[in-house]
């Protein structure tokens, strides 16, 4: 009787510690930018983490071209892009290639040469960042260390503010 009560109270305990493991995001056991792939819009070259410019501020933002929240977070944020001009961001979507490239027209990204959208054809930023809701935010510093998350409607001000 001994001996199996003291096995419950084990197999509790590890299951405790695993919950707990888990509930942690990865991008916080990890605090540095992930390796990704992405597709840019609007030619489709590949775009990765190694061709992020070294010692300089990263901010990847994971949106959907359709949310009504992502569009006015995209719209702050070339409203306020001299807040930004010294960060890379790098926006991401897993929505089909046809819309992230009409956002991305829609938007006039070309104009802005700090900013790189694509698409996340396998969704890996989602899963690694666990996202919620769109828009989500991340900041890196020039070293490539996680700063802070952003999510929803945020003011470019406060974002850039973390800086």
């Amino acid at each position: 009787m001994k001996k199996i009560f003291i096995a419950i109270a084990l197999l509790a305990a590890f299951q405790h510690a695993d919950a707990q493991a888990d509930s942690i995001p990865v991008y916080k056991r990890f605090p540095i930018i992930p390796v990704f792939n992405i597709m840019t819009a609007p030619d489709s070259t590949k775009f990765s983490k190694d061709d992020l410019k070294k010692k300089k501020p990263t901010l990847i933002m994971l949106f959907s071209p359709d949310c009504s929240h992502c569009q006015v977070a995209t719209k702050d944020l070339l409203d306020h892009i001299d807040l930004f001009k010294k960060v890379q961001i790098v926006m991401v979507s897993s929505l089909d290639y046809s819309h992230i490239k009409k956002f991305y027209e829609d938007y006039k990204i070309a104009s802005y040469p700090n900013i790189t959208m694509g698409r996340d054809a396998t969704y890996y930023l989602g899963t690694f960042y666990k996202i919620h809701n769109y828009p989500t935010l991340f900041l890196y510093n020039k070293k490539g260390k996680f700063v802070q998350s952003f999510e929803g409607d945020i003011k470019m001000e406060t974002i850039a503010g973390a800086l």
